[in-house]
Order: structure tokens, then sequence, then C-alpha cells
């Protein structure tokens, strides 16, 4: 049987749970579930007013995640600078893997949606379901950028813009 990975996080660290982005660490209990004591890590999103117990055994399983690096923040900039990469597939076989790489939690691959689904143009000509996946990636990509950076979501998503609109422009 193999041991899972412990992940060391402290109180009032930021960390990012893959399906709902970052959070904070706002307290570490004992509990009792089902008979069973458990050490849970209590994850507080901010942005959704929700609070998550994650068992501390299973953190690293379920890919929750310090936040990233600031070199890896330049590495997710550059990213949504590229060029799109949209595949020839059928839009709900590649919305899936659009959903797929945001529910990742990794920054490139959010980063990558963002950059994939960007539209300068009318915004209306997106489909519903385009523009729902392009505002996710883009509001965990703005959430983590912020709180790397310390700087308030209205910055990060400024900067952000700022990034996509030169794209355009060459």
């Amino acid at each position: 049987m193999r041991k899972s990975k412990k992940l060391k996080f402290l109180l009032n660290d930021y960390v990012v749970y893959p399906s709902h982005g970052v959070g904070q660490v706002i307290s570490i209990e004992q509990q009792q579930i089902a008979g069973i004591n458990l050490e849970l890590f209590i994850v507080f999103f901010q942005k959704d007013k929700m609070t998550l117990s994650v068992p501390i055994d299973k953190a690293a399983s379920v890919g929750m995640r310090a936040l990233s690096t600031p070199e890896l923040v330049e590495k997710a900039m550059i990213t949504i600078k590229g060029r799109p990469r949209v595949k020839r597939a059928m839009w709900s076989r590649r919305a899936q893997e659009y959903d797929q790489k945001i529910n990742s939690g990794d920054l490139i691959s959010i980063a990558e949606v963002v950059r994939d689904l960007h539209r300068d143009e009318d915004p209306r000509e997106q489909s519903y379901s385009e523009r729902q996946l392009y505002e996710s990636a883009l509001e965990r990509l703005i959430r983590e950028i912020a709180v790397v950076n310390g700087q308030e979501e209205q910055a990060a998503a400024d900067e952000i813009n700022r990034v996509l609109h030169t794209r355009t422009l060459q």
C-alpha cells in the first residue's frame, strides 16, 4: 500500500483547489467522521462564499496545490500572448477539453483556454457555452495572478486584458 503524500499548508496560506480555484486555509482541524479521526484543511473561497473541508491525507491526490510562482505567472502571461490554437474537432469535444483544462487547476492550461477562447471582436459572436468557459477560465486566471502578485483582482484583470489586446495588434 502506497502512503499518500502529505501537503504542508499553514493557517492563512492561499491554495489552489482544482475545481474551485484559489482559496485560503482558514483552519486546520481534527474531526471524527464515520468513526474515523481525520485531520482537515478548512479552505474558504472568498469569491464563492464557500468553505471546503479537505482531508490532509487526500489533499495531494485531489490536486490541491500551493499558489503558482511569479515565474509560472510570467509563463502564463506569455501563453496568453501567443496565437490561439483551435482544433478542428466538434465543439462538444473541444468544450470537454477546455473544461478539463480549467478544472485541472494548472495555471498554464487555464491560460491556454483564455488564449484560445478570447475574442476581441464582438463577444456576442461566441456561443453561450463558449463564453461561459472563457469567463470561468479568465476568472480563475485573474484570481491566482492577483494573489501571487499581491494585487487587486481588477489590476490583474487589466494586465491580462492589456496582454490579450496587444496580441491582436500584432
